[in-house]
């Protein structure tokens, strides 16, 4: 039976040109919200998880309040976090990136993927559709864990806000990465959190 595995990176956060480490959606990341949850409307989901920061609290909010039978908890396994600090492979282009990243956030990070796919990428015998609201690097991480890449590569994996991503792995299979990114409920004007030449 199959398990997929609905991965959300949260709304547009207000502000979040400034610096600030977290806060509220702003109106625009409300509605990004909305209009994924109405994308997500059909499906019959099993269990939703979301991150214990704000923003991605009021996006797991919103799309619960369109689906009443869903009830979003906590997780601190889908924190924001840095999921692996640089190898040798690492391209130099990411050098001014981990320049400002501590030793002590690359192993709380990595700690937290470790736990996050042993808890989330399990096998379930039981057809199972999970919801997972969290934030860029831990989405990317995850992409590059079932595709087998690089630790590193989950630095060149990016979501847009409220875009979604689904991964199934069917009994006794790898998991598959089935839509990366897909932002068809979005209007172009709500389009955030890639570079501009890339929102389409």
């Amino acid at each position: 039976m199959p398990h997929h595995l609905y991965l959300v990176r949260h709304g547009e956060q207000l502000d979040a040109e400034h610096g600030l480490q977290d806060g509220p959606l702003s109106p625009r990341g409300r509605r990004q919200a909305e209009l994924l949850a109405e994308r997500l409307g059909g499906i019959p989901f099993d269990n939703a998880w979301h991150s214990p920061l704000q923003r991605a609290t009021e996006t797991a909010e919103i799309i619960a309040a369109k689906m009443p039978a869903l009830s979003p908890e906590p997780s601190a396994l889908l924190f924001d976090c840095i999921p692996s600090g640089p190898a040798p492979a690492t391209p130099k282009a990411y050098d001014a990136f981990f320049g400002s990243v501590t030793e002590a956030e690359i192993e709380a990070g990595t700690a937290q993927m470790e736990d996050a796919a042993s808890e989330f990428l399990r096998s379930h015998r039981d057809d199972r559709h999970d919801l997972l609201i969290t934030h860029n690097f831990v989405i990317g991480w995850f992409v590059r864990e079932v595709l087998g890449a690089p630790d590193w590569r989950w630095l060149s994996i990016n979501q847009a806000n409220c875009g979604l991503t689904v991964l199934t792995q069917k009994s006794g299979r790898p998991w598959n990465l089935v839509v990366h990114n897909d932002l068809a409920h979005l209007p172009f004007e709500l389009r955030t959190g890639l570079p501009e030449p890339f929102a389409v």
